[in-house]
Formats: C-alpha cells, structure tokens, sequence
C-alpha cells in the first residue's frame, strides 16, 4: 500500500483514530491531532486515507472534482467548442454514413468523396469558430460600438451563406 503524501493542515482518516488534522511532517512520521489528542504516526505502516478534497459553494459542500469538471464543461459549452470523437448525433440520420463527392470539371482530374461525418464536423467546427469570434469581439473593450456593429454584420453574413448545410442538421435549433 502506498503512503499518502501528508501536508500541514491536511484532514485524514485512520481507522482506529478517525478524523485528524495533520499538524508536522517529518522524515518517517507525522503529528496528527485526533479531536484533543496529539499523535506521532508512521504514515508508510498506518492506513491512513485521504477523504475526497472538497469546496463549499453557497451552503452545499461539493466534491472538488465534480464541480471542476461542472465548471469545464460549462465554459466549454458556452464559448461552444466541439470535443474531439464527439459523437455525430447532430448529423441527421439520411446523411449517416453518407459522403461528399466533388467531381472536377477537368475529367482527367481526381474526383474528391469526403466522409459526411468529417464534413458535418468541419461545419461544426466553423459555426462554433464563428460563435467564438462573435463573443470576442462583442466583449472586445477597445472597439467601438460602431466597430463591433460591422464586425457583427460580417458574421451575420457568414451564417447566411451557411444556411445551405442547414439539412445536414437533425435538430433545427442546431442550425445556422
């Protein structure tokens, strides 16, 4: 069994003991306070556990790697970034498995089939760069109100040029 690696102030857990706050650590041992009581421990012979790190948000305690990863996930879906192998889901279901076949007016050219998924992914991809760049620029404190206006009109215009692939998408909220 391996040693948990013991801080001052660290809260541990030994199953004769219970709850205790390490106060010293040195070379082989440590002084952990249970309740009133001082003890030297050997934390390499000692079953000493680690509780899971909480934070406290308002009244309610939550466990640091759940709210961590709450709060990842919110900023990731709200600057709206694609996660890598997401699954394809929004792709309706008559493009699944489908491709995008592009056939050069030169016939002694190589004609070009894409996987429908790698091509919905790329649309994906440009809708959430666009929305990115939108918050960008609207949260940008050294444009103008003027300034961001134009920038927004040109991004408005990028989602109307990309409401042809609107029927590749299976939800309608989903689309440009």
């Amino acid at each position: 069994m391996n040693a948990p690696i013991l801080t001052v102030g660290m809260k541990i857990t030994h199953p004769h003991h219970g709850e205790g706050i390490v106060e010293k650590v040195s070379a082989g041992s440590a002084d952990i306070r249970f309740g009133n009581v001082l003890r030297t421990i050997d934390p390499r012979l000692a079953e000493i556990s680690v509780p899971e790190p909480t934070v406290k948000v308002g009244d309610v305690e939550v466990p640091l790697k759940q709210f961590v990863e709450g709060v990842i996930e919110s900023v990731v879906d709200r600057l709206g970034v694609e996660r890598p192998g997401a699954d394809v889901s929004g792709l309706g279901q008559r493009w699944q498995n489908g491709k995008v076949v592009l056939h050069p007016a030169d016939p002694t050219l190589q004609t070009k089939e894409v996987p429908m998924e790698v091509f919905f992914h790329k649309i994906v991809g440009m809708r959430n760069q666009l929305r990115v760049l939108e918050q960008k620029i609207n949260a940008h404190d050294k444009l103008s109100d003027g300034e961001k206006l134009e920038m927004q009109q040109y991004i408005t215009r990028c989602y109307g040029s990309m409401t042809t692939f609107n029927i590749l998408f299976k939800e309608k909220e989903d689309q440009f």
